[in-house]
């Protein structure tokens, strides 16, 4: 019996640690895909715990040719924003309102870092993650971290776990942008202004 207890608590952690694919039809990818014309930016997004003030999860916004989110092993989703092994895209204003929205609430709150970067530096990050595949639980910071270090520009962020480390490094960046964002704060009405009728 112990036996079986042991092998059983195996195969559950295994399955914890596995990656989770998923591979949007291309046809969907390319009627969804969305990008604003404006600047090329590499946004780095962070889920913090208020109470314990201790990081929750890592993503980033890549405004590019197109504007896609990387969500690493996240859980959010919508039937509008097709997803090809954690990065998302047809990320409208709207949809990145939803995003954000997503993630804060009573005790969590949201600190965005945006830094601007040519447009053949956001498709070669948007590309990298591509390549990147899907991320296994517990990876969120450690692959975005990974990636995006290999870029000139991003090299002094380093391999980290941690989503505050990685967000401390960012922080250090030249021309970083910083918002948070808490529930009492938020509003996605102001998105749904901007264009809902996107979705």
């Amino acid at each position: 019996m112990r036996r079986l207890c042991l092998s059983l608590c195996a195969i559950f952690l295994l399955s914890a640690c596995l990656a989770e694919p998923e591979w949007a039809p291309e046809a969907d990818v390319q009627r969804l895909a969305y990008a604003d014309g404006g600047e090329a930016s590499v946004t780095l997004i962070t889920v913090i715990q208020t109470e314990k003030n201790e990081g929750g999860h890592t993503a980033l916004l890549i405004d590019g040719s197109q504007r896609v989110i990387w969500d690493p092993a996240g859980t959010w989703w919508h039937p509008q924003s097709p997803e090809r092994n954690d990065l998302h895209y047809g990320i409208t204003p709207w949809m990145e309102a939803y995003y954000r929205d997503y993630h804060v609430r009573d005790n969590f709150h949201v600190v965005e870092q945006k830094v601007s970067v040519s447009q053949a530096t956001a498709d070669a990050i948007i590309a990298a993650y591509q390549a990147n595949g899907a991320v296994a639980k517990a990876n969120c910071t450690r692959s975005s971290s990974a990636v995006i270090n290999d870029f000139a520009q991003f090299s002094s962020v380093r391999t980290t776990w941690f989503p505050k480390t990685m967000m401390k490094d960012f922080a250090e960046l030249p021309g970083v942008i910083t918002t948070t964002y808490f529930e009492d704060t938020l509003d996605l009405s102001d998105a749904e202004v901007i264009g809902r009728e996107d979705l």
